[in-house]
């Protein structure tokens, strides 16, 4: 009982033993900070590779592509059906992007997809910003320059498909803020009476130089757009502008078409923003069949009649919920097997050596480089706000080295009446682990309220002076820092802070044991 009772004093009476709490419960907060934060980055990361890409990713790893990707498709669909939800294939290849009229020209990333396939397979229909608030109505198919203009009643109209489009998104979404006349998607504004072309499917003719049919095409956020400070877009070019696709055709053999580079006109359909810097600053998206066409991947016939299958860059495969992605994967690989086996076509040396560089992976390990990459920073930073929160467990120890030395007297009593060694080590382990307990409640306490905070803390800061803003949405990925606290991990940093108290604590408690009572009273 005496333990106890020592024990719950010396943290009443000594004040010194403040400076001890406090240091664990900095220590704490720092490190649930640190890995909540980091340990958000990369639960978004995995999330967004998860959505660009599907379950399952079927590629050769060249532009050239490899045949029979649909039969494949359809083999996995028939043969796996409770594994397989969806199949879909994909084509990848470069390109420089135009903006007609304008001198705005990049190079860009051309991925060719049945858009309501490629949707089936991952969270691409998410990343739409018009089709969000006009539902299904971004296509790729051809399509005319959208127009709008004014009621009888000067008020600004849409057409009637669009229209229907914004009431159901607004049925959908009754607490969502009205828009106005003027600013039919957040941060769209209009360009003035008249001239309203964002949205809407116009007739053939409308207006002469801009009724013409053109594809549609699907740009990535940052391509057209200026990201602000907010995190927003300046969205400068209008739904349905013209813009010009240049991209290089490669033979079966991986070499340059003859015909030379092919140009298509497109309107702008919906941009698409992803979250993931390095898709959205550089990927087009056109309609599958089309970009095979333009890149002489089709079907082609020879002159002795023999025919050159169609290719595509991958095959997307979406399972079913439940389903374990490893076990499917090995499936899939040994489909993609007796596949190969069972083609009854006549299959081309050429066709033979796309198909043997065909390999089968799981999105993690599509991603593995990547995502191996943040979680190795996201231990190193741990690790080294550890290594500082070491500073703790010395300042304890330098601490109760300063109790002992003042108490050395009662130490002498307490063992005179007849404490044993064991006793007296064990008031000041308890001193230790009484501290490191209210420390790690204290830091784990107050690192949840800062992370759960952090991004309105960030904002008191720059309101202070915009020097002072530390995260900043037009230059990161994501447009908020994580705030979301692992409190599994922080259960376990909560340990280790508790035993680093207590192992601060033993030498202290070793030397207050071996003290002997005629030294410690012949002391004083």
């Amino acid at each position: 009982m005496y333990k106890y009772f020592l024990t719950l004093r010396y943290l009443r009476k000594k004040r010194i033993a403040i400076f001890a709490v406090v240091s664990v419960w900095l220590c704490v907060a720092m490190e649930v900070i640190v890995i909540s934060v980091m340990g958000g980055f990369l639960d978004t990361l995995k999330e967004r590779s998860r959505g660009l890409l599907s379950d399952i990713v079927v590629d050769n790893q060249t532009l050239v592509g490899f045949p029979h990707y649909d039969e494949f498709g359809d083999h996995l669909k028939r043969t796996l059906p409770d594994v397989v939800a969806e199949a879909t294939p994909v084509i990848y290849n470069y390109g420089i992007i135009k903006v007609a009229g304008e001198s705005f020209t990049k190079p860009v990333r051309v991925v060719g997809i049945r858009l309501h396939e490629y949707e089936a397979v991952n969270d691409f229909k998410n990343s739409l910003f018009y089709d969000k608030y006009y539902p299904d109505s971004t296509s790729l198919k051809p399509q005319y320059q959208p127009f709008a203009g004014y009621s009888e009643d000067d008020v600004a109209i849409l057409p009637p498909d669009l229209e229907e489009a914004l009431a159901r998104w607004k049925a959908e979404n009754p607490n969502a803020d009205e828009l106005d006349d003027w600013e039919r998607g957040p941060g769209v504004r209009f360009p003035g009476p008249g001239a309203f072309r964002h949205l809407g499917i116009g007739p053939p003719g409308y207006e002469t130089g801009e009724g013409e049919l053109a594809p549609g095409v699907i740009v990535g956020a940052n391509i057209l757009n200026q990201r602000n400070r907010s995190g927003g877009f300046d969205r400068e070019f209008q739904r349905g502008s013209k813009l010009i696709l240049t991209v290089l055709p490669l033979s079966g053999s991986g070499n340059l078409s003859a015909a030379g580079a092919t140009t298509a006109v497109l309107r702008f359909a919906d941009d698409s923003r992803t979250r993931v810097y390095e898709i959205d600053n550089m990927c087009v998206y056109v309609d599958f069949e089309l970009l095979q066409e333009w890149l002489s991947m089709g079907p082609v016939k020879f002159d002795d009649g023999a025919i050159a299958p169609a290719r595509a860059s991958q095959v997307l495969v979406s399972l079913r919920d439940g389903v374990d992605l490893a076990e499917a994967r090995d499936m899939v690989a040994a489909e993609w097997t007796r596949f190969l086996a069972g083609l009854d076509v006549l299959v081309s040396d050429e066709d033979i050596m796309l198909l043997d560089y065909v390999t089968i992976e799981t999105w993690e390990q599509r991603q593995v480089q990547f995502i191996a990459a943040v979680e190795k920073e996201k231990i190193l930073v741990t690790l080294l706000f550890g290594v500082i929160s070491l500073v703790a467990v010395v300042l304890i120890g330098c601490i109760f080295w300063m109790i002992v030395y003042q108490k050395t007297r009662d130490i002498g009593l307490i063992k005179s009446i007849g404490a044993s060694a064991s006793g007296v080590a064990g008031i000041f382990v308890a001193f230790g682990l009484a501290v490191g307990i209210a420390g790690a409640a204290l830091g784990a306490g107050t690192g949840a309220a800062f992370v759960w905070n952090i991004n309105d803390i960030q904002a008191a800061l720059e309101s202070l002076h915009p020097q002072l803003r530390v995260w900043s949405p037009d230059v990161y990925t994501f447009d908020m820092i994580p705030s979301d606290v692992k409190w599994h991990e922080v259960m376990w940093i909560c340990v280790v802070a508790v035993a680093a108290s207590v192992l601060g604590a033993l030498i202290p408690a070793t030397i207050a044991a071996r003290v002997w009572p005629v030294s410690a009273l012949r002391y004083e």
